[in-house]
């Protein structure tokens, strides 16, 4: 059977040609990444109907990759190539952001969000600062389950010596969507203050990221 394609002037790669990526709908830019569609279905039919079955991009991407190939058309190679394609995105930000440095509270922030945007566990991230508040580096400390997520004072600053750093900022993020911090989000932050403070060494910030939700215990009196 043949594969259904689309007339050229309505197929997604023509149209971003002429008017940018920015003009393309969701499915469109899907049906770009997959390229061909399977018989009978055009790319973008595929598309369509990827969005469908997961209900949103936001759950697309998120996919396992045994949730990713349980639709036809899908498989382990389609899967790595959209992994590919996520990691290089931020490995872009990150890079953008290093070179740039704390020009901002809100590029930390715009920086967290990509950081975090497609990940559906727990992580704990630092970002090592110089006496001038400039990125020295940034880790992933340590990376929990959907829910939880150890944190040991102790291995923080380890790093933050290591690194030579003067200040901090502490991040992590819930994959529940609700950015507001848990006592025990409270009780850690006041724990990595006062073991960095032995050392002399600052924190400036520890920012909760959920989707677009970004909470600042500095803005909002909790460090």
């Amino acid at each position: 059977m043949r594969i259904t394609e689309w007339p050229e002037e309505q197929r997604p790669r023509e149209r971003l040609l002429r008017g940018g990526a920015g003009v393309l709908s969701d499915t469109e830019l899907l049906a770009i990444f997959l390229r061909v569609g399977v018989a009978g279905k055009s790319a973008v039919a595929l598309a369509r109907d990827m969005l469908d079955h997961f209900g949103s991009l936001h759950r697309l991407l998120h996919a396992s990759s045994s949730e990713f190939g349980a639709l036809h058309g899908l498989g382990p190679a389609k899967y790595a190539q959209l992994q590919a394609a996520i990691e290089l995105t931020r490995r872009a930000v990150a890079e953008e952001f290093e070179r740039e440095g704390m020009c901002s509270p809100e590029a930390v922030r715009a920086w967290l969000r990509h950081q975090f945007a497609l990940q559906a566990h727990e992580s704990f991230v630092v970002l090592f600062l110089d006496v001038k508040n400039r990125l020295i580096t940034f880790r992933e400390m340590f990376k929990g389950t959907l829910t939880h997520t150890s944190v040991y004072p102790r291995e923080v600053v380890k790093a933050a010596l290591q690194c030579n750093a003067a200040a901090l900022i502490l991040a992590h993020n819930h994959p529940s969507g609700v950015a507001d911090p848990s006592e025990a989000d409270l009780r850690l932050t006041v724990a990595l203050v006062q073991a960095l403070a032995l050392v002399d060494i600052r924190v400036l910030d520890h920012f909760v990221v959920a989707g677009t939700q970004v909470h600042s215990f500095a803005e909002h009196g909790q460090l």
